[in-house]
């Protein structure tokens, strides 16, 4: 696994140059997704030497209810990944790759994960619409929508830049939100590690069994 030691404070100054713009569209001459990257954007992996505290964030979840995410997610291996279902590419590639990843694990590990999906495009993202969509993926994935500056704030605490969904020059909706999954530390609670865009599913298939534990990639 490649990987690389960096600062909270530099990602969080860099989060703007890493946003993707995910269309809702299908033109086939458009490119799938435009994506500018800070230095470390080729890397699978990113370990802090200073992890990101969990977000202090509260949503509702795929079945309509109030999702605590800290409470919820207390000692527990957690993802976090902010993108929205319209997304034709780099979303659901990713969740998928999770999940594939995910079924590698024993039974005990892969229900001590949790994999929360937090939408950037909450008017569209209902929890129905959620719930419907991760369930094609894996039901065992949390669904979150609710209030966008809630969300764009608790983005921001994780060097993720998220702006408002809005139509781009074919008048196609689009959300413009960056690409990072952030494990945080069962032992810790805290975001320790990033995997970008290119993460593949044999790089977090490889990875999952030393998360779960706290332990790094």
């Amino acid at each position: 696994m490649r990987k690389k030691t960096f600062a909270a404070a530099a990602l969080l100054a860099a989060a703007t140059l890493t946003l993707s713009a995910c269309g809702s569209g299908n033109d086939d001459n458009a490119p799938i997704a435009v994506v500018s990257g800070g230095t470390e954007s080729n890397k699978p992996a990113t370990v802090l030497d200073q992890p990101f505290d969990k977000p202090a964030l509260v949503l509702t979840d795929s079945h309509g209810e109030k999702y605590d995410l800290r409470k919820e997610t207390k000692g527990h291996p957690t993802l976090v990944y902010f993108g929205y279902t319209h997304c034709p590419d780099i979303c659901p590639a990713t969740m998928s790759n999770i999940a594939v990843a995910k079924k590698a694990l024993p039974k005990a590990e892969q229900d001590a994960l949790k994999v929360v999906f937090i939408t950037t495009d909450p008017d569209r993202d209902t929890p129905a619409e959620l719930g419907k969509w991760l369930k094609g993926i894996d039901p065992g994935f949390i669904g979150l929508t609710g209030d966008f500056a809630k969300v764009q704030a608790a983005a921001r605490s994780l060097g993720i830049a998220v702006e408002p969904t809005k139509k781009d020059k074919n008048g196609k909706l689009v959300s413009m939100h960056g690409t990072q999954v952030v494990a945080f530390s069962p032992k810790t609670d805290a975001g320790y590690v990033l995997y970008g865009e290119n993460a593949s599913a044999d790089d977090y298939t490889r990875d999952l069994p030393k998360l779960v534990k706290g332990a790094n990639p």
